[in-house]
This record gives structure tokens, sequence and C-alpha cells, in this order.
């Protein structure tokens, strides 16, 4: 008879796993796999933008061409074509002055900020960030043992005056955690001026800023702003990137790009955690921006975020109670929905899934906790008749509450 090893055996567990909870947000995308399910949940690009055929085409290329190379190891630091095209985009974007050596890749975006947990903090130390902030570095970094101090923001971003009140009595200050640019999840874009002021604070309190910009591409209206990195004059910040959001998120790409020193540091824990990213997937993604044009290509997404951007925000108009505010993003994927303080977003949600509806409540983007009255709408996924369903069946949800 075999042993019944789950009830017979305690394994001593890290004490970080007392920490680390489920994704509310890959909990809540478990049901939005049912096709009757409207959802407004995952940051999920749309799916028929995906370039499948220059894709196959790409894939056939770099197999007859360079098949050993594409199935071989590669060095951590990644493909260096690849490195070189990030290097030279963001200095022509950004206002950067990086080289390939600048650049680490990493399995998105989300590889990059649990790197940064393992390059920066010690159980104890403390993270500055927006309130509220991407709920998946919140995980990240909580997974190293840090404390969080949330900075208040408003339409032009992180109030760094307050920031430097915090920090000037803070003694295990260890990271700045920010999104500039379309911010995750309430979509607001930082001000030049503050970005100028975050570079200054970082370099005079000599702590460490990542720079998280996986939307700054997707902007509907204006120019690009300069990253906070151009303005850095000590080495402090460091930016992460991917392609999950102008391309394909299944490639897992994304890089981190700072000093030479610290991003040899990271380096040195990718070696660690994973040795390398997938080689097959650089060298497709570095031939297909060889062989295509990634811009044409970005505003054929933007074109049609903006619609569903403009969209939601009519619809949002017309059915919500007047009650209920909510941000105009001027790119990115994502709206912030702030209702009366007295209605908890999670009860909203429970009566919204028995309709098919699904969203993110906003409390678990506040690392303290808090603001339960809050929600995050995606309109990227959807197309455009279900935002007009959804939405529309969403407001009257909200008036019975209201």
């Amino acid at each position: 008879m075999c042993a019944n090893l789950d009830s017979e055996m305690e394994f001593k567990f890290a004490k970080r796993m007392s920490e680390i909870k489920a994704s509310e947000i890959r909990e809540i995308l478990k049901v939005t796999e049912k096709p009757e399910v409207i959802s407004f949940a995952g940051g999920l690009p749309a799916p028929e933008l995906f370039p499948v055929n220059e894709i196959k085409e790409v894939n056939r290329i770099v197999l007859e061409e360079n098949g050993a190379k594409a199935l071989q190891y590669t060095t951590t630091e990644g493909y260096r074509p690849l490195r070189n095209w990030i290097a030279e985009r963001m200095n022509s974007r950004l206002r950067t002055s990086f080289d390939c050596d600048n650049i680490l890749i990493t399995h998105g975006s989300q590889q990059a900020l649990d790197l940064s947990g393992k390059v920066f903090l010690d159980e104890g130390d403390v993270v500055f960030c927006e309130s509220p902030t991407y709920l998946a570095a919140i995980s990240a970094f909580r997974a190293y043992g840090c404390e969080f101090i949330e900075i208040p923001t408003d339409d032009e971003g992180m109030i760094i005056s307050e920031l430097a009140k915090r920090l000037e009595n803070c003694k295990r200050a260890k990271l700045i955690y920010v999104i500039p640019d379309f911010q995750n999840p309430t979509g607001r874009t930082w001000s030049i001026e503050r970005r100028k002021q975050l570079a200054e604070v970082s370099a005079k309190y000599g702590i460490a800023v990542v720079e998280d910009n996986p939307y700054g591409e997707l902007r509907f209206e204006g120019d690009s702003l300069h990253a906070v990195k151009s303005f850095d004059v000590t080495g402090n910040i460091l930016c992460t990137g991917t392609f999950s959001k102008i391309f394909c998120p299944g490639y897992r790409i994304g890089w981190i790009a700072g000093d030479k020193d610290i991003i040899r540091k990271y380096v040195l824990v990718k070696q660690g955690t994973d040795l390398q990213c997938n080689t097959i997937a650089q060298m497709e993604i570095s031939k297909y921006l060889d062989l295509y044009d990634i811009d044409t290509h970005i505003e054929k997404i933007r074109e049609i975020y903006r619609k569903r951007r403009d969209l939601a925000i009519q619809t949002m108009e017309n059915a919500f109670p007047e009650n209920v505010v909510f941000t105009r993003p001027n790119g990115g994927l994502f709206a912030w929905v702030e209702l009366p303080t007295y209605i908890n977003a999670r009860k909203v949600l429970e009566k919204s899934l028995e309709q098919n509806i699904a969203f993110v409540p906003g409390g678990s983007f506040f690392p303290n906790g808090g603001k339960e009255n809050t929600f995050r709408i995606n309109f990227s996924n959807m197309p455009e008749d279900k935002i007009v369903e959804g939405l529309t069946r969403l407001g009257d949800i909200l008036k019975d509450f209201v």
C-alpha cells in the first residue's frame, strides 16, 4: 500500500513562503477562460494583432540559416544583436545613452523585477512605490522580506516632495519602484518635472530606482517623454522594458538596462536563476526586427487600443453612476475606477462574475492594504462589442450598489 505523503509528511518551508500569495489577477484569469466571460481583468494584448504569419516565416529562416546556434545555449546577457537594437531604440525614444553592455535580456520585465529584489533587498529593507502600484511588483519584492512605503500620487505622478520627506528619516531605504508611463493600475503618466525631481532625489539620497516601462510605446496622443533615466547623473536608475506589449507576450522576452557595473550584478544573480533566456526566441525577435517594420506593427496596435480606450471611456461615462470616477489614460492598457468609499469592489466583483463580467479589485494594488473601493479596467483585450456590452452591464450592477 502506498503511503499518503500529503497527510503524513510536513516540510519545513522557507520563511518567505508565508508571505507569498497567489496572484489575484491570475486567479481571476482562471475564471475568464470560460468563453462566456467578458473580461476586463488581465493586462492581455489583443491576440488578433499577433503577427503569426510573419513569425512562421522568421522561424523558418532562423532554423534554416542558423539552426544549430538557435538551439544551443547562449550567454546570460542575451543575444548581442537584440541587445544592440534595444539600446538604440531606448536611446532614440527615451533619450538614454546605452550600448549593448548596458542591457540584460530577461524573461519579461517581471523577471527583471524579481532580479532587482535579489540584487538590492535584504529582509527588513524598504521599497518606496506609487500608491497604488503594480500588483506583480509587490509580489516580486515582498518575497525578499521587504517593507513598503507608499507615496501618494496625483495626475502628474508620484508626489516627490512626499517621497523626500519619507526618505529623510528612513535608515533602511533601498529601492524606489515607479511606472511613469501609463501606470499600472491607474493609467496615469508622470510629468517631465516629476521625472527630473525623482532623478534628483535618487542622487541626493543615493538610492536605486527601478523605472518600469512596459507600456511606453503605446501612446495614443502626444510625444513620448524623456525617461527618468535620461536625467540620471549618478548611475542610480535602472529601466525595464518588454516585447510582451508591442510584439508577443508568449515569447517572454524583456530586458533591464542600467549602469554596466550594476548590470553585471544582475547577470550574476540571473546565472543562479536560469542561466539565460530562450535562445531561439531572442533570435526570432531579432530576425523579425531585421525583416519587418516594428513601428508599423506598433501603430496598428495603437490604433486598435485607441479605439477601445475611447469606447471604454464613452461607455463608462454613459453607463456608470455619476459618483463613480475613473481615469482617462493617454495610452497603455488600463483605466482606474474609484467608487464611493462605502462600496467594496470585491463585493461588486462577486455580483459581476454572476453575470460573467470580470475585473480586478483595487485593494491588491496597495501593498499596505486599504482602498477597497477601487478597481482596474483593461480595455485592450476585448473586442469593441464586448467592451460596450460588458461595461454597460457593469454600470447596471454599480447602480444597484450606489
